[in-house]
């Protein structure tokens, strides 16, 4: 099947947002629904799907960015392993410009610290078997779509048994976050479109709790914009109705248990933590951390570095964007002091931010 055809029909797009308006028909205030996927945002904001929505549905984007999330202090730890001599710092694209305190691994490349960008963690691992002289400290940034490709390229670092390969981890999972903010009374989710990559390893079945304890409905939705619609549909559909349920509109790809084999590799390296989420703050469990029996590769236990004091930058309102509180174009900063090109706040660099959606895909 040609995805990009068959999901993006104009005349079915029209028949779903016809069935949208018609459940909603007799609905009174308005109905909130936050979809936690960066591929989400960016999908929405290109799509125009926001303005194509009945005025009572309100979509706003929550914190499905994983480099968005990583709290500042993260970044500064990765600024100060980009200093120590003979230290190669290997990550994905998108960390890079992300701002520090102080600075950022791009500025610290360009003082001389040794930055290659990989498109695998296994590419890391590569890196540090071509430079036994160096310590290759690999990025691990992500939430449970990204984690097992980390643990695999951990467990290959042992089995190849290198002593230079590490790993500065960051890694999280979403359903802490879904459950804090569904728990805000400032917001008031009625619905979640819940994450399709997270979904396909955690499965559907992991959002169990979350409508349990919150009975708020969620969706497991795809990424095109027929998935987005038929995705607000079925949510619609739930609100109106009182129910709160999982159900799975990306059934071509999303299963109730998930990756089972992801799930256990997950297992195998890694053992929940609490983490700090940028804007949010410390949530409990939501957090990844590398087991004892992997310490020798935890770039934060293995490489002792002084890490300055996290400060976020005045202006910059990130975090209350990644809690759907306020829009990028609230932000004073927006356009003017932050643009891609010179960003202030994570939310524009990463090209799954909620900003740089807009910064690219906005109206004015």
């Amino acid at each position: 099947m040609k995805y990009t055809v068959e999901f993006r029909d104009p005349e079915l797009a029209r028949l779903q947002l016809q069935a949208i308006e018609q459940t909603i028909s007799d609905f009174t205030g308005q109905m909130t629904l936050m979809e936690v996927c960066g591929t989400h945002t960016m999908a929405i904001y290109q799509h125009g799907i926001r303005a194509l929505l009945p005025e009572q549905v309100r979509l706003i984007s929550g914190p499905g960015c994983p480099v968005c999330v990583t709290p500042v202090g993260y970044v500064d730890h990765a600024v100060a392993l980009a200093r120590r001599p003979d230290t190669i710092i290997a990550t994905f694209g998108d960390m890079v410009r992300v701002p520090g305190s102080s600075s950022s691994l791009l500025r610290e490349q360009a003082k001389g610290a040794s930055l290659k960008i990989v498109y695998s963690p296994l590419d890391a691992v590569s890196l540090a078997e071509k430079h036994p002289d160096k310590s290759v400290v690999f990025l691990g940034v992500g939430f449970e779509t990204t984690t097992p490709t980390v643990a695999g390229a951990i467990v290959t670092a042992q089995a190849k048994k290198l002593r230079n390969f590490f790993v500065l981890t960051a890694h999280k999972t979403m359903p802490g976050p879904m459950a804090a903010l569904a728990g805000d009374p400032e917001l008031q989710v009625d619905g979640y479109l819940c994450p399709a990559h997270v979904s396909a390893i955690i499965g559907s079945n992991a959002y169990q709790p979350l409508v349990d304890q919150f009975k708020v409905p969620c969706v497991v939705t795809g990424f095109e914009p027929l998935d987005v619609l038929q995705g607000v549909l079925m949510l619609a559909r739930q609100v109106v109705a009182g129910e709160a349920k999982i159900e799975t509109q990306y059934r071509r790809v999303v299963k109730a248990d998930g990756n089972p084999k992801g799930q256990a590799l997950i297992e195998q390296v890694f053992e929940p933590c609490d983490a700090r989420w940028r804007g949010i703050g410390d949530i409990p469990g939501s957090g990844l951390r590398i087991r004892s029996a992997f310490a020798s590769f935890d770039a934060s236990l293995a490489l002792p570095v002084e890490v300055e004091e996290p400060r976020e930058h005045a202006g910059c309102q990130c975090g209350e964007i990644l809690k759907g509180k306020v829009s990028p174009r609230d932000c004073k900063l927006f356009r003017s002091v932050c643009t891609p090109e010179d960003p202030v706040g994570a939310c524009m660099v990463s090209s799954e931010g909620t900003c740089a959606a807009e910064y690219k895909y906005g109206t004015e």
